[in-house]
């Protein structure tokens, strides 16, 4: 008999909506982004440069745009009273050390929630359209369509959905964020995909990243099993302007043959971070990078490896996470201790970035205690070898022979160093 691995879980509210997901409607009566409404509808229209090259001068102010009228969207949505607390005001602080964690008191997060069975041990699941499920957000909720553009960029108050014969991509806010400007990024919202990375879809998020030409302004995406909790294809981001503790970590670059090098990715894996991870940057163009994490991504869902994904620096650099923390919570083997912080160490936790719900916690944070919480999502060094090679494979990349071995040993390379404290105020780093 099948053995389920399941946690009692209560993920978070991402839109007004989701509470009434299991309740039967009679017809739909309002604005949603589902078939009866959303063909017949007209949204604002972002409309993305395709294929960005390394911008000018001239060119970086007008793709700062992005950015600008996104967040404009979203204040908009905060004064409507869209969302269910208020973000700016939570406490935030810099982590005195070594990387510099940042650390959020966000008590409101875990509240109002719904409870549901969610399964862990598959990383794809079939869409369940019962389910809660973005076609049944308000259009209120939604900010623009995104777009292809082909060789401009531009940004339409108001415009029909684009293609009759293609779903389009929105971006909507998340009713319970996390920083300023969290937002959801859904490709083809009516296809109803299910949480799982395509070429296509990866690609759309690096064309985000690249038009919003922000260091700043980040994507990340979850997969089943690494703390999704929607199964239904999206992609979230925010605006924070501080370097993630992973942006500032050591790497060390894996030497690839030179038939691999054609591309113009190179991969790298992370040193002396709690988590291990790969790094991806370069490409000759945009769907070069697109096309080698993909297919990587592909590979770990294909065999039930959960996964989370930051996209960085405007979309040139990617990094991946394979994890195992929620398997280990199913099986019992995470310390109460951290299960009593109920902090799910998803995309932007792993980053650096940790969403604390108890005062005592925020308070008590340290680099020793955001060490201790991300080391428990990590991969063993044998596991994320074995792993490592399999994405090579899956990514047509062949290592060169002449690579040195960067491990310094379980304990030197993963344990914090201590440091004198970070000459960085701990005042509120949220944009007000």
């Amino acid at each position: 008999m099948e053995m389920k691995l399941t946690i009692r879980r209560v993920p978070t509210v991402v839109s007004n909506y989701q509470d009434d997901a299991d309740k039967p409607r009679a017809g739909c009566g309002r604005n949603c982004l589902g078939d009866c409404c959303l063909p017949v509808s007209k949204l604002p229209l972002y409309a993305f440069k395709a294929n960005p090259a390394k911008p000018s001068q001239e060119d970086a102010a007008s793709t700062k745009s992005f950015v600008n009228i996104l967040l404009s969207e979203w204040e908009e949505r905060m004064t409507r009273g869209l969302f269910r607390y208020d973000v700016t005001a939570c406490e935030t602080k810099v982590i005195p050390g070594n990387l510099g964690f940042v650390a959020q008191l966000n008590e409101g997060r875990h509240l109002k929630k719904r409870p549901t069975e969610f399964r862990v041990d598959r990383v794809l699941q079939p869409f369940d359209p019962a389910k809660f499920n973005f076609t049944k957000v308000g259009q209120e909720e939604v900010l623009f369509q995104f777009e292809n553009g082909g060789d401009d960029s531009y940004f339409l108050n108001n415009a029909p959905i684009t293609a009759a014969d293609r779903a389009p991509n929105v971006v909507a806010i998340n009713v319970s964020p996390i920083e300023y400007g969290h937002v959801l990024l859904i490709p083809r919202v009516l296809d109803r995909l299910p949480q799982r990375i395509d070429p296509e879809s990866f690609l759309l998020a690096l064309q985000m990243a690249a038009e919003a030409a922000s260091p700043y302004f980040r994507l990340g995406y979850n997969s089943l099993g690494a703390f999704a909790t929607i199964n239904h294809l999206h992609f979230q981001a925010y605006y924070l302007s501080v370097p993630f503790p992973v942006e500032k970590a050591a790497t060390h670059k894996i030497p690839l043959s030179e038939d691999t090098m054609k591309s113009g990715v190179t991969v790298s894996k992370l040193i002396n971070y709690p988590v291990r991870g790969l790094v991806f940057e370069g490409g000759n163009t945009l769907n070069d990078l697109a096309t080698v994490v993909s297919s990587s991504c592909i590979w770990l869902q294909d065999n039930n490896v959960p996964y989370n994904v930051l996209i960085s620096d405007s979309g040139k650099r990617i990094f991946l996470f394979p994890q195992c923390y929620a398997e280990k919570q199913a099986l019992g083997e995470v310390s109460q201790e951290l299960l009593d912080t109920q902090v799910n160490p998803a995309v932007w936790e792993i980053s650096g970035h940790i969403v604390l719900k108890r005062r005592n916690d925020y308070e008590e944070a340290s680099e020793t205690s955001a060490w201790k919480l991300l080391a428990e999502v990590s991969l063993s060094e044998e596991r994320f070898e074995e792993v490592r090679a399999y994405i090579f494979t899956a990514a047509g990349l062949v290592q060169a022979d002449d690579d040195e071995d960067a491990s310094e040993g379980e304990e030197a390379t993963y344990a914090p160093v201590p440091v004198a404290p970070m000459p960085v105020a701990e005042g509120c780093l949220v944009l007000q």
